[in-house]
């Protein structure tokens, strides 16, 4: 059975459209054409995930979202909207929104969105303890340690780390680690991989371990011995 999607959108050709291709791609999907309606489902029984427009005909979305946060819930809302002003996004975020959409979309990119937001959210197996050399990570506690070594890693960097520890001695290109960790794609000009491969690097190697993060110019990064 797949996972569970709540729709809030008032024009009903995109609603309709977004629901039909979901149903399609296997997940279960409920429709509320305001926010009301869109509190009343998410309090009485929960999805796993909330696609919510912006613009509704009564409560906006930022606001159906600050009282689902003050509710405590916390499924991921992925924001919809027509406006692309860095404000907006802002807004949509502060409000508590996961990630953010700006009108027209592709249907490609919010199936990208959306999976990269469910793996996010996705319960860790607990005997799931990945091993690789004398690297370290507890999927169901986040922590990572480096032989006796405890290793202090922000959420982003474990995710990174994760997706290598999971595919060890396997080429990641660009374009899988971009897809697999922020759902997107940056553009060929991003280096926020770099970046974290960086951080990961300083992070493992700072009493002067073997390196196991290795680039392959042109290609990817493996994780691997020497």
């Amino acid at each position: 059975m797949g996972e569970r999607i709540l729709v809030v959108e008032d024009e009903a050709r995109i609603a309709s459209f977004i629901s039909r291709s979901l149903r399609h791609e296997g997940y279960q999907v409920e429709v509320a054409p305001d926010g009301e309606t869109a509190l009343e489902k998410a309090f009485s029984d929960p999805p796993d995930l909330i696609i919510l427009d912006v613009m509704l005909p009564d409560i906006n979305g930022l606001e159906v979202c600050k009282q689902l946060r003050l509710s405590g819930s916390d499924e991921p809302v992925l924001m919809l909207t027509a406006k692309d002003a860095i404000p907006d996004r802002v807004a949509g975020l502060d409000a508590g929104a996961d990630d953010y959409l700006v009108k027209p979309f592709a249907f490609d990119e919010l199936m990208a969105r959306i999976r990269a937001l469910l793996r996010r959210t996705a319960p860790p197996d607990a005997d799931d303890l990945l091993q690789f050399a004398d690297l370290q990570l507890d999927p169901a506690t986040r922590q990572a340690r480096r032989g006796e070594r405890e290793i202090e890693l922000t959420a982003k960097e474990y995710d990174v780390l994760e997706l290598f520890m999971r595919h060890p001695r396997q080429v990641l290109t660009r374009d899988i680690i971009y897809d697999r960790i922020w759902g997107y794609d940056f553009g060929g000009e991003s280096n926020i991989i770099e970046v974290y491969v960086r951080y990961l690097r300083a992070k493992l190697e700072t009493e002067g371990e073997m390196r196991l993060i290795h680039t392959l110019r042109g290609v990817g990064y493996v994780l691997r011995e020497e």
